[in-house]
């Protein structure tokens, strides 16, 4: 059995974690932490795993306290910059734990990715767009940035040169933002959970991709999954597809 703790357990993602662990059988949900509670081995009663579903004010801070714990982190909070990443590998080094973060832990999100990088390459111009709830409190979402940087990265390696865009003014930010090159766009809706599209357009034609999660519970596949490896990656892993046979 692996002994698990969530911390984040009273939001929305933390809740349905909680219930993923606690309906695994392979698993056993040891500690339940929220907003104001200390992450410590006290209270992380014994959790050989901790999955992190916060804010992103506090990820680092609470990927920090169980590595000095000496217990893994699994870490579904978005928002990672660069410095913020090097902080933790840093902490990682000689911790005793293992650190796996992913910008998306559903399969059809982390798939939509991988195509996308592979297709990237073939076509003139690609753009993202992203819609989330409006309880969202980070934009882009952590996904978009994440495949934007390997669109991006697929397509100087394949020497592909830069996309076409004649837009000479836009004062408000019309054309979105741009991450890697890739322009982003984030929309928030109500009634809406988590979805991307990536579009991919070349002359006279126009290549969508597009992933849809309606319930929280198309992450918790991800999650156990990630689970159940993290012990097994050494050091700071980012991606669930480090995770799949793809």
């Amino acid at each position: 059995m692996i002994k698990v703790a969530v911390i984040g357990a009273k939001g929305r993602m933390g809740a349905t974690v909680c219930e993923a662990v606690e309906a695994a059988s392979d698993m056993e949900l040891v500690a339940r932490l929220d907003a104001g509670d200390e992450v410590s081995a006290e209270t992380l009663n014994g959790a050989e795993v901790g999955v992190v579903f916060t804010v992103p004010s506090v990820k680092v801070q609470n990927v920090l306290d169980l590595l000095a714990a000496s217990v893994h982190a699994v870490v579904g909070t978005s928002g990672w910059t660069e410095p913020e990443l090097e902080e933790v590998r840093a902490a990682q080094e000689g911790a005793g734990a293992n650190v796996f973060i992913a910008p998306n832990f559903a399969l059809s999100a982390v798939l939509a990715m991988e195509f996308a990088a592979k297709a990237a390459p073939l076509f003139e111009s690609v753009e993202i767009v992203e819609i989330h709830h409006p309880n969202k409190v980070d934009a882009p979402s952590g996904t978009a940035v994440a495949s934007a940087q390997k669109i991006a990265k697929a397509r100087e390696e394949a020497g592909v040169s830069a996309m076409p865009d004649a837009t000479q003014t836009d004062p408000e930010g019309a054309r979105g933002s741009r991450y890697h090159g890739i322009p982003v766009h984030a929309l928030r809706l109500r009634g809406m959970t988590a979805t991307e599209e990536i579009l991919l357009g070349n002359p006279g034609e126009l290549l969508t991709i597009r992933t849809d999660s309606f319930d929280r519970a198309s992450f918790m596949p991800g999650v156990l999954l990630a689970v159940r490896k993290v012990g097994e990656r050494a050091g700071v892993t980012v991606g669930l597809e480090h995770l799949l046979d793809l």
